[in-house]
C-alpha cells in the first residue's frame, strides 16, 4: 500500500486492497523460496527506512543493531503501468490545451456510457481531436499519459472514425514519447512551440515534473531543431495581388530570420498573406482579408510557392475562396445601386445646358465684353460624364466582391472628386472675372443714362425763359455798343 503496488478502496470501514494496473505485489517464498520479495510500484523507486534488526530479520539487510537501516529498489516501470498514484480530477494545461484525469471506466467499455459525438477513443484516451484529452484511471497506463501529451503538443495527430475510433499518429519528422525501462518519461516538445506545463491536483508529482524538490507547479522545455527541421531553410512567395515579394528564412529569430508565428506574420503581411498554426502542427498559408476572393499562387493573383523548404514539406494545391452567400447578395446590390449612380451622372451632365450652350458636355462659350469684341473671354467646357471621370459601370461578382476591390473603386471616387473640384475652382474664377466686368458694364451703363438723362429731360419753360433772358442781353449789348460807336463819333465831328 506504501508503495503504490495495491491500492485500498474503503467503504463502510472496510478496506478492500486490489492489485494496481500493471504492478505485481509484493511476496514471502512465491519469488524466491524462503524469502520476502518487495516490489515497487510506477510511482517512485521503493525506499524503506526502519530497525536494522527488523529488516536483517526480513532478509532484507544484512546491517544489525538497534540503529536504523535503509534500503532503496528502483522502481518497475512500462508503458503498460501507471498504478492509482493520480489523483482523480488532476489536470495538465501543456501548450494551451487540457488534458484531465478521471477515475472512472474509459466510455466505450462494458458499463461505461458511450463515447462522446464528435470525440474518439484510443487506449483509455477519450479526445477531442484538437489536442484535449480526458485520460480514464481505472485502467489508463503510462503510455495513454504520454500519447494525450502528444496530442496537446501536435506530436501525434487524431483522426476519429464515426464510430468514435481514434486513430493516433506521429506527425512527419516527429517521435513519439516515451517510457525507458528506468522509469524515465522523455516527452517530446513537438515544434509548434516550446513545451510548457502546468498543472493541478498531484500529477505533476507522480509523474515527476514537479523538480526536485517536488513542490514546482510547472515544466517547461525548449523545443530543439533536430534532423529534418526547417532552420536555415527558405520559403518564398512572388507578388501577391500586387504585394511585395517575400522571402522568408527561418532560425533563431535574429538577423532577419524566423522563429515565431507572429515574426512570420509580419514579413507575410507586406504580401497580403498571413498564417497560421493548427493545433496538430500544420502550417496555413491564407490571403488576407482585403483579398479573400483570389486563390494563393493563380495566374491572375500571382503569390507562387517556392524556396528550399519546399523540398522537406509538402505544400497542398490552394483552395478556391468560399464565399459567403449572403454578404455576397449584399455586395451585388451595392453594385446595382453604384451603376444607378452613374446613370444619374449622365443624365444630369446631359441637362446642364443654357441657351443650347452645355459646359459640362464638351461646349465651348464665348463672353463679349465690348461693342467691338476686342474684350472677351473664351470658356473651354468638359466632358463630365461618367466615362469622362474615368468611372466604369462595375460587374457583380467582380467588384466589390472583397475589400481590394472595393478599395479600387474608392480610389477611382477620390479621383473623380478631385477632378470636379479642380473644374469647380476654374469655373469659379471665370465667374469672378464675368461679374468684375458685368459690375463695371453697370456702372459705365449708369454714367452714361445720367449724362443722356441730364442732356434730354430738361424743363422746356426754364429753358425758354433762360434762352429769351441770353436774347435779351444778346440786345442790350448791341445797343451799348452801339450808342458807344456813335458817341465816339459824335465827339470826332466836334474836333472837326
Amino acid at each position: 500500500l506504501a508503495s503504490g503496488v495495491k491500492v485500498a478502496t474503503i467503504s463502510a470501514g472496510a478496506a478492500t486492497i486490489s492489485t494496481s494496473a500493471g504492478a505485481t505485489p509484493s511476496d514471502v517464498g512465491t519469488t524466491t523460496a524462503s524469502k520476502v520479495t518487495l516490489r515497487s510500484s510506477t510511482g517512485a523507486d521503493l525506499s524503506v527506512t526502519g530497525k536494522a534488526d527488523l529488516l536483517k530479520a526480513l532478509g532484507l539487510s544484512t546491517a544489525s543493531g538497534g540503529g536504523n537501516a535503509s534500503l532503496s529498489v528502483t522502481r518497475t516501470t512500462s508503458a503498460a503501468s501507471l498504478g492509482q498514484l493520480i489523483q482523480d480530477g488532476s489536470a495538465l494545461n501543456v501548450d494551451g490545451h487540457t488534458i484531465t484525469f478521471k477515475n472512472a471506466p474509459v466510455p466505450g467499455s462494458a458499463g461505461a456510457p458511450a463515447i462522446p459525438t464528435g470525440s474518439g477513443k484510443s487506449g483509455n484516451v477519450i479526445t477531442d481531436g484538437n489536442g484535449n484529452s480526458i485520460v480514464y484511471l481505472q485502467a489508463g497506463t503510462v503510455a495513454d499519459v504520454l500519447n494525450a501529451i502528444d496530442l496537446a503538443t501536435g506530436v501525434q495527430t487524431a483522426s476519429i472514425a464515426a464510430n468514435g475510433t481514434a486513430t493516433l499518429s506521429t506527425a512527419t519528422g516527429q517521435s513519439a514519447s516515451s517510457i525507458n525501462t528506468s522509469g524515465q518519461l522523455r516527452i517530446a516538445t513537438g515544434i509548434n512551440a516550446d513545451l510548457s506545463i502546468t498543472g493541478s491536483g498531484n500529477v505533476l508529482n507522480a509523474l515527476g515534473l514537479a523538480g526536485n524538490t517536488g513542490s514546482a507547479n510547472a515544466f517547461q522545455a525548449a523545443r530543439t531543431s533536430g534532423i529534418g527541421g526547417i532552420a536555415g531553410k527558405t520559403l518564398t512567395f512572388g507578388s501577391f495581388n500586387g504585394g511585395t515579394a517575400v522571402k522568408v528564412t527561418f532560425g533563431d529569430g535574429t538577423n532577419g530570420t524566423v522563429k515565431t508565428l507572429d515574426q512570420l506574420n509580419t514579413q507575410l503581411q507586406a504580401n497580403n498573406l498571413a498564417a497560421t498554426i493548427d493545433a496538430n502542427g500544420q502550417l496555413t498559408i491564407t490571403a488576407s482579408n482585403d483579398y479573400a476572393s483570389s486563390t494563393l499562387g493563380s495566374t491572375t493573383a500571382g503569390g507562387a510557392i517556392g524556396g528550399t523548404l519546399t523540398s522537406a514539406l509538402t505544400f497542398s494545391t490552394a483552395s478556391t475562396p468560399i464565399q459567403d452567400a449572403v454578404a455576397q447578395t449584399a455586395r451585388a446590390n451595392l453594385v446595382s445601386q453604384y451603376n444607378n449612380i452613374l446613370n444619374q451622372i449622365d443624365t444630369t451632365s446631359q441637362d446642364s445646358s443654357f441657351n443650347g450652350v452645355n459646359l459640362l458636355n464638351g461646349d465651348q462659350l464665348k463672353l463679349v465684353f465690348d461693342e467691338t469684341a476686342k474684350s472677351s473671354l473664351n470658356i473651354t467646357g468638359v466632358t463630365y460624364n461618367s466615362k469622362g471621370l474615368g468611372l466604369a459601370s462595375l460587374t457583380v461578382g467582380v467588384d466589390f466582391i472583397d475589400n481590394a476591390a472595393a478599395n479600387k473603386v474608392l480610389t477611382n471616387l477620390n479621383a473623380a472628386s478631385s477632378t470636379l473640384r479642380s473644374e469647380a475652382s476654374a469655373l469659379g474664377s471665370n465667374l469672378s472675372v464675368v461679374q468684375v466686368r458685368q459690375d463695371f458694364n453697370k456702372n459705365l451703363i449708369n454714367v452714361l443714362q445720367t449724362g443722356s438723362s441730364n442732356l434730354t429731360l430738361a424743363d422746356t419753360n426754364v429753358e425758354a425763359a433762360n434762352s429769351q433772358a441770353l436774347s435779351t442781353r444778346q440786345s442790350i449789348a448791341v445797343s451799348a455798343l452801339s450808342l458807344a460807336n456813335t458817341s465816339q463819333q459824335s465827339v470826332l465831328q466836334l474836333l472837326r
